[in-house]
C-alpha cells in the first residue's frame, strides 16, 4: 500500500510539473488563449466572452537545423506583464499605451532542442511568434515551412482578397495586392487563384464575434506570408512565397541569425466590429529601427496621374498642379512616372524651385526596378541597384525632393523585405519620405521605419479611371477597407474625386456614381498621413462651368491627414461603415458612407464623442444628391438621426 500511494504521489507530482494545457487572458479577462501541446504537436485555441474564435490551431515548423511541428514536449511556461507607450504620427492613433499579459510557452523536439512560442494577450489582441536559441553553436538558421495555422468554428464566413497568380497584370508585375474582396463566404470557397489569401484576413463567427488574422515586424530577416486555402477541419495555415514571384529571383524559405526570432502573427478579437477597426496589434509589439533624419510633414497632396494620366508629365501640366495645390493650400505634390523623360532632371530642379516658391513641395516617382518585370515606365533600374539607388537620393536631397513613391515590387519573398527596407533605410539618411505602391502590405513599418508614409496594397482609387464597373462598386470598396485593409495600417487610396467624369476636363471618361458627400466621408473613413488626393484644376472651376461646389472644395481644403484617435461607430464590411476620427487639434470629425441600393435611415449613437446641445456643422446630400453644409443642434447624442443616400455619405464637424 505505501508503495502505491508513492507511486500516485510521483504521478501526481508528474502531471502538476507537466503543467499543460497553459492558459492566459488579457488584462479584462474576456479574451484567453490556451495553449497546449497534444499527440506530440503544439497547438492553441481561442476564446472571447466565453465564446469560442479558434478551435485548437497548430504551432511550429521544420527547418533545416532541426524539426519543430511534431514529436514535442512541454519543457516550462514563464509569464510577465508588457507595458508600453508609444507615439504613432502616421497612425489612426498618436499616443497608444498598451498593456498585455505574456507567456512564454518552451517545448523541446526528440533531439532535446528548445524554441519558445511567445504569446502576447492584451484586452483584444494576441501577438505571437517563435523565439530560437543558437542550435550546437548553429549561428543561421532557414526556415522550410510553417505548421502555424488557424481554426475557425463551423460556423464562421470570411472576408478575403485572394493572392494572385505570380508574373500577371501589368508587365507581369503581380501579385500586387490588388484583388477583389468576398464578402460572407463560405469557409469552403475556393480563392480565387488557388494560391490562398493575403493578409488582412477578417473573419465572421456567426453571431459571436469576429477575427482580424495578420502578421506585423516583417523585415530583412524574414519573407512575408500569406494564408493558404481552407484546409480539412476549417484550418488555414501560413504560406510563403511563390517561387515565381519576382521572375524566380530570391529564396522562397526565409533565413536568420541565431538567436533570432520569426516575425509577430496577429489576432483581434471583438464581440463587434469596434476592436477590428481600432486595433493598434500591428504596432504594439515592433519598435523604430532608427531614428528620422529630420521631422516629417504629413499633410495633402495633388497628384496629376490619378485623372489626366500618363500625358501629364511635363512641365505645363506639373506647373498647373503646383497652382492647384498652392490655392487649395496643400503642401505636396506627387510627379509620377516618366517625368525624367518628359520633364528631365535639370529642368525636374527648377520645377522644385518653382514649387517651392509657392509653398509646395515634390514627391517623385520611380520605379523598384526592371529585371524581375517588363515595366517601361521610368526612371527605371535605380531603385535595386544600391549605388544608383544612394546617387538618385542625393541628388534629390540636393534639389530638395521631400519623398519618393516606389512602385511594382511583385514579390513577398525575403529578397524584396530586404529592398524595402535598403530603400526605407536609404531615403532617411537623405530626408526622404516613401510611398510604395504595386506592392505588400505595411507590416508595423508606421513604427519600425520614421520615414514610411503608405502603401497602396490595395485595388485603388486609380482603376476608376480604367473601369466604369469599378465606378460602380466605389462605396463598397469605402465601406470595406476600415474594416480589413486599413485596419493594420497605412493605405494610399488617393480617391476624394470631385470629377463627375473620371477624366481630364471632367467632360469625358467613366462616370462617377457616388455623391460629393461621399468622397468628403472617404478623406476621413481613409487613413494615410499624406493624402494624394484626386482633385483637379477643373474643380476650381466655377460649378456652372464643370466646376466642384464649393461646399466640397472647401471642406477638401481643411480635412486633415493625421489623427489623434479614432472611434468605430456602426458599419457592416461592404455595406455601411460610420468611423469618429479627432484630429491633433481637438477637433472631431465623423463621417459614414451608404454603399447599399437603399436610402438609409441610420440612427447612430454618438455619444463617446458629442453631447447634448452641441451645435455640429453637417454636411449631406440633399434629394438631388448634392452637397450642403448645415449647423446642427444635437439633442440626443445617444440617437443621431441622419438619412443617406446609396452611394452617399456624410460628415459631421466638431
Amino acid at each position: 500500500m505505501k508503495q502505491l500511494l508513492t507511486l500516485s504521489i510521483l504521478l501526481a507530482c508528474a502531471i502538476v510539473c507537466h503543467a499543460t494545457p497553459e492558459t492566459i487572458t488579457g488584462p479584462d479577462g474576456q479574451l484567453k488563449l490556451s495553449i497546449d501541446v497534444k499527440d506530440g504537436r503544439a497547438v492553441y485555441s481561442v476564446t472571447y466572452n466565453n465564446k469560442v474564435m479558434l478551435l485548437d490551431s497548430p504551432l511550429g515548423f521544420k527547418s533545416n537545423e532541426a524539426d519543430f511541428d511534431s514529436g514535442l514536449e512541454f519543457v516550462a511556461a514563464e509569464r510577465s506583464e508588457v507595458k508600453d507607450t508609444y507615439t504613432l504620427p502616421q497612425g489612426k492613433r498618436n499616443k497608444v499605451e498598451y498593456v498585455a499579459n505574456q507567456i512564454t510557452y518552451k517545448v523541446k523536439n526528440n533531439k532535446g532542442l528548445t524554441i519558445n512560442i511567445v504569446f502576447q494577450v492584451s484586452n483584444n489582441d494576441i501577438a505571437f511568434r517563435y523565439e530560437l536559441p543558437k542550435f550546437n553553436n548553429r549561428a543561421s538558421i532557414r526556415i522550410f515551412n510553417e505548421e502555424t495555422g488557424f481554426r475557425f468554428p463551423e460556423s464562421t464566413t470570411t472576408f478575403l482578397t485572394p493572392q494572385s497568380h505570380a508574373m500577371i497584370g501589368w508587365q507581369r508585375s503581380k501579385p500586387s495586392y490588388e484583388e477583389n474582396y468576398s464578402y460572407d463566404a463560405p469557409m469552403t470557397e475556393r480563392s480565387g487563384y488557388g494560391h490562398g489569401y493575403t493578409f488582412p484576413c477578417l473573419y465572421k463567427i456567426g453571431e459571436d464575434g469576429w477575427v482580424l488574422v495578420s502578421e506585423t515586424g516583417v523585415d530583412s530577416r524574414y519573407c512575408a506570408s500569406r494564408l493558404s486555402d481552407c484546409k480539412e477541419g476549417n484550418l488555414y495555415t501560413v504560406e510563403f512565397p511563390m517561387p515565381e514571384e519576382n521572375n524566380g529571383n530570391g529564396t522562397v524559405e526565409p533565413a536568420f541569425s541565431l538567436p533570432g526570432a520569426t516575425p509577430w502573427r496577429t489576432i483581434t478579437v471583438g464581440s463587434t466590429l469596434k476592436p477590428i477597426v481600432e486595433t493598434t496589434a500591428s504596432w504594439n509589439t515592433v519598435k523604430p529601427y532608427y531614428e528620422a533624419e529630420t521631422q516629417y510633414k504629413y499633410v495633402k497632396s495633388t497628384w496629376s496621374w490619378i485623372v489626366w494620366q500618363d500625358a501629364s508629365m511635363n512641365w505645363n501640366d506639373q506647373v498647373a498642379y503646383i497652382n492647384l495645390a498652392s490655392t487649395l493650400g496643400y503642401q505636396y505634390i506627387l510627379i509620377d512616372a516618366g517625368w525624367d523623360k518628359e520633364i528631365g532632371y535639370d529642368k525636374m530642379e527648377k520645377l522644385v524651385k518653382l514649387a517651392k516658391s509657392k509653398s509646395v513641395e515634390v514627391f517623385l516617382w520611380w520605379s523598384s526596378s526592371g529585371y524581375w518585370n517588363d515595366i517601361f515606365q521610368s526612371p527605371i533600374n535605380c531603385m535595386d541597384n544600391s549605388i544608383v539607388r544612394k546617387k538618385s537620393m542625393r541628388w534629390m536631397k540636393k534639389i530638395g525632393i521631400k519623398g519618393i513613391k516606389v512602385d511594382f515590387w511583385g514579390g513577398d519573398k525575403q529578397e524584396t523585405m530586404r529592398m524595402y527596407e535598403e530603400v526605407l533605410s536609404d531615403a532617411n539618411d537623405n530626408e526622404l519620405m516613401v510611398i510604395f505602391h504595386g506592392c505588400t502590405i505595411p507590416r508595423g513599418w508606421e513604427r519600425m521605419y520614421p520615414n514610411y508614409v503608405g502603401s497602396e496594397a490595395v485595388l485603388a482609387s486609380e482603376n476608376m479611371v480604367f473601369s466604369q464597373g469599378f465606378c460602380d462598386i466605389e462605396a463598397q470598396n469605402t465601406a470595406t477597407h476600415p474594416f480589413i485593409r486599413n485596419a493594420i495600417g497605412c493605405m494610399e487610396w488617393g480617391g476624394s474625386f470631385l470629377n463627375r467624369r473620371i477624366g481630364r476636363g471632367n467632360t469625358r471618361g467613366n462616370v462617377r456614381k457616388t455623391t460629393d458627400c461621399h468622397e468628403l466621408a472617404q478623406a476621413v473613413l481613409f487613413q494615410n498621413p499624406i493624402q494624394n488626393f484626386a482633385l483637379t484644376p477643373e474643380n476650381l472651376r466655377p460649378f456652372d462651368e464643370g466646376g466642384a461646389p464649393e461646399v466640397s472644395i472647401d471642406f477638401m481644403k481643411n480635412v486633415p491627414t493625421t489623427w489623434c484617435e479614432t472611434k468605430f461607430i456602426a458599419g457592416y464590411p461592404g455595406k455601411y461603415v460610420v468611423l469618429a476620427r479627432q484630429d491633433m487639434n481637438g477637433k472631431w470629425y465623423i463621417a459614414g458612407n451608404n454603399a447599399e441600393k437603399a436610402t438609409k435611415e441610420m440612427v447612430l449613437d454618438l455619444s463617446g464623442v458629442l453631447s447634448k446641445g452641441d451645435v455640429v456643422t453637417l454636411y449631406s446630400d440633399d434629394k438631388a444628391r448634392e452637397p450642403h453644409k448645415n449647423e446642427m443642434k444635437i439633442k440626443d447624442p445617444r440617437k443621431v438621426k441622419l438619412t443617406v443616400l446609396s452611394d452617399g455619405g456624410f460628415v459631421i464637424v466638431k
